[in-house]
C-alpha cells in the first residue's frame, strides 16, 4: 500500500479526484477485506483526502459568496450575506 501512505499528492489533487478516491476508501474499508495493518494506512488517508475535500469545499463556498455578495452586503436577489449559508 505505498500509495496509502503518501499523502503528498493530496494537495495538487482536484476535488473530483480526491472525493472519488476517497469514496474507494470508504468501499474498501467497508468491504472488510483489507488487512488490519493496511486499513489503518487507508484510514488515515481517507481523513487527509476528507479534510482536502473540505478545504476545498469552503474555498468554493467563499468564492461564491464573494460573486453573489455586493459591498453593501446584500445579494442580487436581495438576501442577506448571512442568508446564504
Amino acid at each position: 500500500m505505498a500509495a496509502a501512505s503518501s499523502n503528498k499528492d493530496i494537495p495538487k489533487m482536484n476535488f473530483e479526484d480526491a472525493l472519488a478516491e476517497l469514496e474507494r476508501i470508504v468501499q474498501q474499508l467497508e468491504s472488510g477485506d483489507v488487512a488490519l495493518e493496511d486499513s489503518i494506512l487507508i484510514y488515515e488517508r481517507g481523513e487527509a483526502l476528507k479534510s482536502h475535500c473540505e478545504k476545498k469545499l469552503q474555498a468554493a463556498e467563499t468564492k461564491v459568496e464573494k460573486i453573489i455578495v455586493g459591498s453593501d452586503g446584500m445579494s442580487a436577489t436581495g438576501v442577506e450575506a448571512s442568508d446564504i449559508s
